[in-house]
């Protein structure tokens, strides 16, 4: 009989050799690895080291990867486009990834061609696609693209979902379509803060102030607290419609709730308190702020300016310079109101030509009209014209409407028939300047030149310039 030997069992250790050096501590994974990167050369390395482990073929980890590039302030998006076209199936969290990053970029149409690109390829669109998608489609210039967009909302069935309804308000807030933005808004059934907001908030930046406050009330009726956004376009309105008690009443409640008062909505009350004649409220405010950006100081050098505060709206604005707080062109509107009421020439002079010469601003057609206002006032009309034949672009019929007024203020008819023929080459069917020419030539006993200009007046017929008027007082 054969021997038999018992059976030879291999230590499990010699079955399964140790595994390699870099597994034994344990490290996280690549793709945990990748959403703690700080900088691009980090997510390089981690990128590397995927491609070496064949773990990029992964969607998830390539996605992690995907995400940094696209939405990191350390990312690089011109990165997270290549690594998006590296990858054969992108799945639907990097498209929506990629569509985000892009309605953000400076090219936000890249984004809506990206959601097409993602239609044509069958990859479906989720209620995370479209609130991203309609961000860029708010920032493009015609409101065409949403209209399709919001066709594409019905279809999939997320014209409920209060994130995806949001983004269509917004976008239709943006263009004006007001009537679009508030059907959709009436229809949802369930109306989250974000929604109310957007909605009072386009009704604001349409200059639509009734509306705010009527939505505002109805808003507080549904047992809905505003935040802080809500609040400041509330005070927007307020400011603009004269509402004075409203908005101390919205002061009020944000001292009782304890809401902290940022930049943003200090400014709303600020500039509430100041458009409304509360200079005194609002320059204690404007001093208690910690913080304040260039907007916060033109609504005090605004206000201060349009109550015939000239000076103290020249101190602040020499104090924002002390500062060395950069203005932009709407402090300049306020700077140079404050000069024309004055009739500060010498320094309002000087401040317009400072615009480009030491703040690099390209004077508006604002600017040339408070200019040309001021010059006008103190007398200097062919500096005023020789200043409107300098602009950039033409004149409008409001700029050359302050000239022929401050003509008419000081006599000068050589000048005020070059406007005259002027504002006409302008709107040749506006034969209202006749009238201001035709009492001029009368004032100076010109009465065959207003016989002339009576018949054409009878001829033509006689139109009233909108935008601009005549009217008589003290120059000084």
């Amino acid at each position: 009989m054969p021997r038999r030997f018992p059976r030879f069992r291999w230590p499990l250790h010699f079955l399964h050799p140790p595994p390699p050096f870099f597994e034994c501590t344990r490290r996280p994974p690549l793709s945990l690895l990748a959403d703690r990167c700080a900088s691009m050369r980090q997510l390089k390395q981690v990128h590397a080291q995927m491609i070496v482990s064949a773990r990029i073929a992964d969607n998830y980890a390539a996605s992690r990867l995907l995400s940094f590039a696209a939405l990191s302030p350390s990312g690089d998006l011109s990165h997270a486009l290549r690594l998006f076209r590296a990858n054969p199936l992108p799945n639907s969290f990097m498209w929506n990834t990629l569509i985000r990053a892009l309605a953000a970029s400076p090219s936000p149409a890249t984004a809506v061609a990206l959601f097409s690109e993602m239609l044509q390829v069958g990859t479906p669109s989720g209620k995370h696609t479209f609130p991203f998608l309609l961000k860029a489609c708010a920032c493009l210039p015609s409101p065409s693209i949403a209209r399709q967009v919001h066709a594409h909302v019905l279809k999939r069935g997320f014209h409920v979902d209060p994130y995806v309804v949001n983004g269509l308000v917004r976008c239709y807030g943006v263009h004006g379509h007001l009537d679009d933005a508030r059907r959709l808004f009436d229809g949802l059934p369930e109306k989250n803060l974000i929604v109310w907001t957007t909605m009072i908030s386009s009704y604001a930046q349409n200059f639509c102030s009734n509306e705010v406050l009527l939505l505002f009330d109805r808003m507080i009726g549904a047992g809905v607290e505003p935040c802080n956004a809500t609040l400041a376009s509330v005070l927007s309105a307020c400011a603009r419609s004269g509402g004075l008690d409203l908005g101390q009443q919205i002061h009020s409640f944000i001292r009782e709730k304890g809401i902290e008062v940022g930049v943003i909505l200090g400014t709303a009350l600020v500039d509430m308190y100041a458009k409304n004649g509360a200079i005194t409220a609002a320059l204690e405010l404007f001093g208690q702020m910690p913080e304040k950006s260039t907007a916060t100081w033109n609504a005090v050098i605004c206000g201060l300016a349009h109550h015939g505060l000239a000076n103290a709206a020249l101190d602040l604005f020499h104090q924002l310079e002390r500062e060395q707080v950069q203005p932009n062109d709407v402090t300049f509107v306020g700077v140079l109101s404050a000069c024309c009421h004055a009739g500060f020439l010498k320094l309002g002079r000087r401040i317009f030509y400072s615009m480009e010469r030491t703040y690099k601003i390209e004077p508006k057609v604002e600017h040339y009209g408070c200019m040309v206002d001021l010059l006008g006032r103190c007398g200097n009309l062919l500096e005023a014209e020789r200043l409107i034949k300098g602009m950039k672009w033409g004149a409008d019929v409001v700029i050359l409407g302050a000239l022929l007024t401050a003509c008419k203020n000081h006599g000068n008819i050589d000048i005020a028939e070059r406007v005259v023929n002027e504002m006409l080459r302008l709107d040749p069917g506006n034969h209202g300047v006749y009238v201001v020419l035709s009492n001029m030539y009368a004032e100076v006993g010109r009465w065959k030149d207003v016989t002339r200009l009576r018949k054409v007046m009878r001829v033509g017929g006689l139109k009233k310039i909108p935008g601009w008027s005549c009217v008589e007082g003290d120059a000084s």
